[in-house]
């Protein structure tokens, strides 16, 4: 056989391998030598059993994505799962690395599983908006039990070799040699018969027929985590009928279901956002030759929260870090929390007490800037204020050795300004980590006028390495993601003003799937955040709650009031604040309906991320929309804002804003590259 599959025999059991790098992702001409494979398995009469395995660092890891949209290459994975199943001869899936998606269906339709104890297994098809459509929702629930097929279908994450061993997905676990041991395996079994089918066996359906309330009370278990989501649900129900019916009617719903879910909007938004994510490590304007710097080790100045986060990231990936403080209370305080926070993840078992001991023991602790000298990055976290910064990177300056990259946690400030307090501007670059740092997976990377090419390589590869996505930024107040959010939260209080009411705004943003709203979001961050802390200054809203200590929910008072379990309450005092504010300014106050919170707040969202393309401060809409799920949690099955402005229709968004312009006023201003694609009927994304 040629192509990515080929045969070789070992004594009477036909091999059947697998050669597509870099995944082997199951395209055409891999489905086709499968099948092949298996017709030569049937055509010869000394071939007693096939062993199906893969070259490289994986068994078949999915579906091909360079096949996402295009039309149809026959076999379908279905066809070539029912094939392997229908063998007269024992087959057996010989899995290392993962089996995923198809790869997993693959395996489920061999009669036998045997892998090595670091492989892992799982359908990840919900996280594009999608179920396993070749079987899988059905043979699952028959091998693995209905509970775990839930839990699997519904979440997207594998599970490691010894869990599928225990629930029967895997048949054995074996060291060494896996080919060897699968063929040793598949001599074993190549006399028994009838054959152990996946789509006929019944008997882990009884419990959950016997109980069919399992599927509610799954949903009730996981109302909040699936909110918003059709492919949990659809995944469910697919088990359902696993459950309820034959395997061959069961199949049908299957398709069925899985038809549904690709032609819907959810499903396109989340795959667009699969190729987003991987877009967004494409670097614009950068030599083709241009090298990493070599980071070996890192120096944070500040241990706070920002400053003890940022550092877990680079200790947690094993690179040593000297943490700066002024004061030995501070650094103590900073360095325990650090402490605590590994040992809280190891109590849940995600990581093990030796690798506390580990990350800490790689952490200098330090009062003495002169210990930064020897560092390759040196990352400051400290007070959001520009002479505060430009005065510490004066000193970087004169400390840190040459080479070294010297980087910028701000949120808001011109990085170009900081880097011109140093002599080496090049060195520069601003590293937006979102809070809590050692959690939030995003990363801006600010790309000043100055700052070198490789620098801006060795942050992006950086990013990688400790496990963060990153996306490039132009210099610009706020970058992306906090640029954006400005304008959001101007309009909010305006609609305050108005007649709308905190708890009013917050539902149309947590009904359009954000985790959170405005100003639930403010009373969790704090709302002193950014407060000039002068009580007897009062300018506006907020500077009233922070006058009397209304702070959020550090406070147990915010926009909102908090009990001692901090559940939150529409608050009488907040509400008279508004009314005050309104009465003074003049402003006649009106009911106020969902639709215009969503063109004042979202609309204008999407006005100012144009207004960031037509400027240059992002490379690309899809990296805006990465920094929004990510950095804020805008609802995945949304695509990010300017994909779901492009699901709305531009022309839409433009009509709305023009609807809302005057009472927006005139800090409004339309983006001239929204007003032409709008006009043009184009899209930001394609």
């Amino acid at each position: 056989m040629t192509g990515p599959i080929s045969t070789t025999h070992h004594g009477d059991v036909l091999i059947v391998t697998s050669n597509n790098p870099p995944v082997n992702a199951l395209g055409a001409s891999v489905r086709q030598g499968l099948v092949a494979a298996i017709e030569q398995a049937e055509g010869d009469e000394a071939i007693k059993a096939v062993v199906i395995r893969c070259e490289g660092q994986t068994f078949f890891a999915g579906a091909d994505i360079t096949e996402f949209g295009k039309p149809p290459v026959m076999p379908w994975l279905p066809d070539v799962v029912d094939r392997i199943e229908n063998c007269s001869k024992p087959v057996i899936a010989a899995i290392h690395g993962t089996a995923l998606g198809g790869g997993l269906e693959i395996a489920l339709g061999c009669h036998y599983r045997v892998a090595v104890p670091t492989a892992k297994l799982g359908v990840p098809e919900v996280k594009l908006g999608l179920l396993p459509g070749a079987g899988g929702t059905q043979r699952l629930p028959r091998v693995a039990g209905v509970q775990r097929a839930l839990e699997m279908v519904t979440s997207g994450s594998p599970i490691s070799a010894k869990d599928a061993c225990d629930v029967g997905l895997v048949d054995r676990l074996v060291e060494g040699d896996l080919a060897q041991h699968a063929v040793a395996y598949a001599e074993e079994v190549r006399d028994i018969r009838p054959l152990p089918k996946s789509s006929e066996r019944d008997d882990k359906l009884a419990e959950a027929r016997a109980s069919p309330a399992i599927f509610d009370e799954f949903r009730k278990a996981n109302s909040r985590k699936f909110r918003g989501f059709e492919a949990p649900e659809a995944n469910i129900k697919a088990v359902e009928a696993a459950v309820a019916k034959p395997y061959a009617e069961g199949v049908i719903d299957e398709r069925n279901l899985f038809m549904g879910l690709m032609s819907g909007t959810q499903s396109r938004a989340q795959q667009y956002f699969f190729f987003a994510e991987r877009k967004a490590a494409k670097i614009d304007n950068i030599p083709e030759d241009t090298r990493p710097r070599d980071i070996r080790k890192v120096g944070v100045i500040g241990a706070g929260t920002m400053g003890g986060g940022i550092s877990m990231n680079f200790l947690s990936a094993g690179i040593p870090v000297t943490i700066v403080e002024m004061a030995q209370d501070a650094l103590d305080r900073g360095t325990g929390v650090m402490r605590k926070n590994y040992e809280a993840t190891a109590a849940k078992g995600r990581m093990t007490g030796e690798q506390v001991e580990q990350a800490m023991g790689a952490l200098t602790p330090t009062l003495d800037f002169e210990a930064l000298a020897d560092c390759d990055l040196v990352i400051e976290a400290v007070f959001e204020q520009m002479e505060v910064k430009k005065e510490i990177f004066g000193r970087l300056d004169g400390i840190v050795k040459q080479g070294a990259i010297l980087a910028s946690n701000t949120s808001y400030l011109n990085v170009d300004e900081i880097a011109a307090s140093t002599s080496r501007p090049q060195d520069v670059v601003g590293l937006h980590f979102f809070s809590p740092a050692n959690i939030m997976k995003l990363l801006e990377v600010v790309r000043g006028a100055k700052t070198a090419p490789d620098v801006v390589v060795t942050a992006m590869q950086l990013a990688k390495r400790i496990k963060k996505v990153a996306v490039v930024a132009g210099v610009c107040h706020g970058f992306i993601g906090n640029r954006m959010l400005m304008p959001r939260q101007v309009e909010a209080i305006k609609l305050l003003l108005e007649g709308a009411s905190p708890e009013q705004i917050d539902r149309v943003h947590v009904e359009f799937g954000m985790p959170m709203g405005p100003f639930q979001m403010a009373d969790l961050a704090g709302v002193d955040i950014g407060w000039h802390r002068d009580k007897e200054r009062i300018e506006n809203i907020r500077d009233a709650l922070c006058s009397i200590d209304r702070w959020g929910q550090k406070k147990g008072a915010g926009f909102y009031d908090y009990d001692d379990k901090r559940r939150p309450s529409p608050s009488p005092v907040v509400q008279q604040i508004i009314e005050d504010f309104a009465s003074k300014q003049g402003i006649t106050r009106r009911d106020i309906d969902d639709q215009e919170i969503v063109e004042r707040t979202l609309y204008t969202m999407v006005n100012e991320g144009a207004k960031i393309l037509e400027e240059g401060m992002a490379q690309r809409a899809s990296d805006i929309d990465v920094v929004w799920i990510y950095g804020y949690g805008w609802p995945v099955y949304r695509g990010g804002p300017m994909f779901w402005a492009d699901t709305e229709g531009l022309q839409k968004i433009v009509d709305g804003l023009k609807a809302q312009e005057a009472r927006m006023g005139s800090d409004f201003s339309f983006s001239r590259l929204l007003l032409d694609k709008a006009a043009k009927d184009e899209k930001f994304t394609r």
